[in-house]
């Protein structure tokens, strides 16, 4: 193990290579996610606490659902962790780190680290929440990583604007896309590489960053260290993670992880019946509205009497107007208090006093955004497992 001064001087990528080698054989423990073949080990890895471990190599990593009741931000130490390709960038030097800009740009550029860092700051907080979080509750089942609730996080980030590095490069007429590629790589030759693209004007809005610090910190290597993308209120498949590559493009970008993998159904609600295939897809983008309860899990066993359930909500940018909460199976709804609001990206927590007697109760909550968007009482399906987004429901036994 190592802490982190060590790896902003360059050194302890090494360690952590060897730890996390090692890391693929060690569980300290085992969770039982709540659907069918859920169990997974409890893992250790550098700068990380306990996480719910999905895959090794690459390592995937689900927070425990629990600490999202800490707090609306969530720990550094805690943050999900999704890899696509398992050569990750362990022989980086971060006085050495350079990030390129080119293309169709009338000023190419190569940035080092503390040329970025000079750069004037900006923070924003916001939520990255992986494209396949929750897939484990899809039914009929779908292929890909089977997660719960935890490949989702809410963070403080700093750094500096894509739109003045755009502006320092000098984006020529006729652009259209500008492309994201990182460090980390394919082990095969075969395995495309993990670029991404935006449309001009989204990369150009103000709000999509290059970040280098996360919660007070520099961003921790299973998080993207040096540098990151940041594209509030997009799923995390856009937050490219050790960018060191932005290309300015006068066309649509066709690479594997845009035309083929991302993909969700073209139709009003991105849903389809189970079972059948969409007619035509677009690229997976905003959110879908959440929101959880988090004091209580499902399955609890409480007091009759008085209690006051916790919890959070979000959505892809217009922000929570209101969250409501049922404590008879969605017979009758009654509003929560919402906590601070931190940004219109952020998590919104709330609480309600409620007083539970004594039987079986389905507790349920749903947010309402400032668009009107709610969530749904069914759950919807496409064949990803993506954008899942129903009332959720705790089921507790009151004694």
């Amino acid at each position: 193990m190592f802490d982190r001064r060590d790896l902003l001087k360059g050194a302890g990528l090494d360690a952590m290579a060897a730890t996390l080698n090692a890391t693929r054989a060690l569980a300290l423990d085992t969770v039982t996610l709540p659907f069918a073949n859920g169990e997974r080990p409890l893992v250790k890895y550098p700068q990380k606490r306990p996480m719910i471990g999905l895959t090794s190599r690459p390592p995937q990593l689900e927070t425990p659902f629990a600490i999202f009741n800490d707090g609306p931000i969530t720990p550094n130490n805690a943050f999900f962790v999704r890899y696509h390709l398992s050569d990750l960038p362990y022989n980086l030097d971060p006085d050495k780190f350079t990030l390129e800009v080119k293309g169709k740009v009338d000023k190419p550029l190569k940035l080092s680290l503390k040329d970025i860092r000079k750069m004037k700051a900006t923070e924003i907080v916001a939520v990255n929440q992986c494209s396949g979080n929750s897939r484990g509750f899809f039914e009929p089942r779908v292929a890909g990583g089977q997660l719960a609730n935890g490949a989702m996080g809410n963070a403080r980030w700093r750094g500096v604007p894509l739109k003045a590095v755009l502006e320092m490069a000098g984006v020529q007429s006729g652009a259209r896309q500008v492309t994201f590629n990182g460090m980390d790589g394919p082990v095969s030759d075969k395995t495309p590489d993990f670029v991404k693209a935006l449309d001009i004007a989204h990369a150009s809005d103000g709000e999509v960053m290059l970040a280098y610090g996360m919660n007070g910190e520099d961003l921790p290597f299973l998080n993207g260290f040096p540098l990151r993308l940041i594209v509030p209120g997009y799923y995390g498949t856009y937050w490219v993670k050790h960018l060191n590559e932005i290309t300015v493009i006068d066309n649509v970008y066709d690479g594997f992880w845009m035309k083929s993998a991302y993909r969700i159904p073209d139709t009003p609600d991105n849903a389809i019946e189970p079972g059948t295939a969409p007619k035509a897809t677009i690229p997976i983008n905003r959110f879908t509205i959440r929101s959880f309860i988090t004091s209580i899990p499902d399955g609890a066993k409480l007091k009759a009497g008085a209690v006051t359930l916790r919890g959070i909500a979000f959505d892809g940018g217009k922000g929570i107007k209101e969250v409501q909460v049922s404590t008879d199976g969605g017979k009758t709804w009654v509003s929560a208090k919402l906590g601070k609001d931190l940004g219109k990206y952020s998590f919104r927590e709330w609480k309600l006093p409620v007083k539970l007697a004594a039987g079986s109760v389905e507790l349920k909550v749903r947010a309402t955004g400032n668009g009107g968007e709610t969530q749904p009482d069914a759950p919807r399906w496409n064949p990803a497992g993506y954008l899942r987004n129903v009332v959720e429901t705790v089921r507790v036994t009151v004694a």
